[in-house]
């Protein structure tokens, strides 16, 4: 199997080892292995969506981030049918979108998310 070398700030390594203790993996590699094998399976998920779907979007973000998520939200009003902003854990925001559109574009909306950096946690969830 090849090594590989990432990166990680101390507060991901933090948490990554709280859960491979909590979760009983045997070691960091294999709890990085487990969280691609997810990432892997929902971005197979998602990319056979077609046709027009239902969807909720969750995104966790910091206070400070509110401009960016309120950027992209304008971009994809046409899919919005709902949005809920909730402020939690003290400047933590959670926004939940219910989406009704094309799938390609819940797609793009959800990719823009993940990629930005500002977002702590996005979560598609399709019907």
């Amino acid at each position: 199997m090849p090594i590989i070398s990432i990166s990680l700030n101390n507060e991901i390594l933090s948490e990554m080892d709280r859960l491979q203790k909590s979760m009983g993996f045997s070691g960091r590699s294999e709890i990085i292995r487990a969280g691609l094998r997810t990432l892997i399976s929902e971005e197979k998920q998602r990319s056979d969506l077609s046709g027009l779907i239902h969807a909720i979007l969750m995104v966790v973000h910091d206070e400070e981030s509110e401009q960016v998520v309120t950027g992209i939200k304008h971009n994809y009003e046409d899919l919005i049918g709902t949005h809920l902003h909730s402020k939690i854990d003290g400047n933590k925001c959670m926004e939940l979108f219910l989406l009704h559109g094309k799938a390609e574009k819940v797609d793009v909306m959800t990719r823009d998310f993940q990629t930005n950096r500002k977002m702590e946690h996005v979560k598609l969830v399709a019907m």
